[in-house]
């Protein structure tokens, strides 16, 4: 049976015509509106083989988007991974050294390691450090719906409900180790009005994919009132998205052993009506549900000993 998750769907983009940007960074582009308002950015491919905000980017940069006010910075996070992508083997270009969205702590930044990750996320780290509100476009490994991911501080709920899309918000972390870009200090201080949130688009290679990253990104930019209504009316695809569901991240499982499946094949988002329903199996012992209406967030099928194989969440009542 062919793996319907390894279908390439989507063609990646050149974005070897992004390189040279208009700040000292290559694949960095910053579109001053020369008005006052937010400084923001909007982040594609800090994983080579997540193709949806490659084309999401190169479209807003080819469809020549100008900021209504503010400053916009457009950015290939990770362009040497993106380059490795090859279609025949679509998940080898994850990264070329370590996971990038895994080293956002002081200690791995001002730290003495060295990587292609580490050496590009330095070089970015001062674009990080500035602006006041970023998006950061992911893709999954499963044909789940789109999900928000935030980390989980009621600034980032708020901004949540203005973008409106995705439908889908899920707060709370469940990594075992390192930190993502959303995580980063300066994003994740309750006490100041810096926002970072990160959208898993839908599978990796899906056409659908790029199609979320293009709304999410217009989305965006119409929460911060910086994308004129011809603009977004002349890209956007959804354009009367329904209610948002809230989701805490109560739980998460590392894998123990060698012997680990999945008791089905799980996309992501069921919900489980019950407590102590199997979600899977490792080394023997059975994962269940832990209360009723559990949801199941971005299981991880491809996920083995000593890494994340998924999260657990509840609703969040709607306030």
């Amino acid at each position: 049976m062919v793996d319907d998750t390894l279908r390439v769907e989507l063609e990646a983009p050149d974005i070897a015509i992004w390189k040279t940007g208009n700040v000292d960074i290559e694949y960095v582009h910053c579109l001053d509106s020369g008005l006052p308002g937010p400084d923001a950015m909007i982040n594609a491919v800090i994983h080579g083989n997540e193709l949806c905000g490659a084309v999401a980017l190169d479209t807003l940069l080819k469809s020549g988007l100008q900021p209504t006010r503010g400053r916009l910075t457009l950015c290939f996070v990770n362009p040497e991974a993106y380059a490795r992508f090859d279609p025949a083997e679509p998940t080898r270009s994850r990264f070329v050294d370590e996971d990038m969205n895994r080293v956002w702590t002081n200690d791995r930044l001002d730290g003495s390691d060295v990587s292609i990750e580490l050496r590009r996320a330095r070089e970015l780290r001062p674009l990080y450090d500035r602006v006041d509100r970023l998006l950061d476009i992911h893709s999954m490994g499963t044909r789940s719906a789109p999900i928000l991911l935030i980390h989980g501080l009621e600034k980032e709920r708020r901004f949540s409900r203005d973008m409106r899309v995705p439908a889908t918000v899920a707060g709370g972390s469940g990594h075992v180790e390192g930190r993502r870009l959303i995580e980063y200090a300066p994003f994740n201080d309750p006490a100041n009005d810096k926002i970072a949130v990160l959208v898993e688009c839908g599978h990796h290679w899906a056409k659908a994919s790029a199609v979320v990253a293009l709304d999410t990104a217009l989305y965006f930019l119409k929460a911060l009132d910086m994308v004129s209504p011809a603009f977004f009316d002349a890209h956007v695809c959804d354009r009367t998205p329904g209610p948002q569901t809230i989701l805490e991240v109560t739980d998460g499982h590392t894998i123990r052993s060698d012997d680990f499946y999945f008791s089905s094949k799980f996309r992501g988002l069921e919900e489980f009506p019950k407590a102590g329903q199997v979600i899977a199996v490792d080394g023997g012992e059975e994962l269940r549900t832990p209360y009723d209406g559990c949801v199941l967030v971005m299981p991880n099928h491809r996920a083995v000993r000593g890494q994340r194989a998924f999260r657990l969440a509840r609703r969040v009542p709607e306030s």
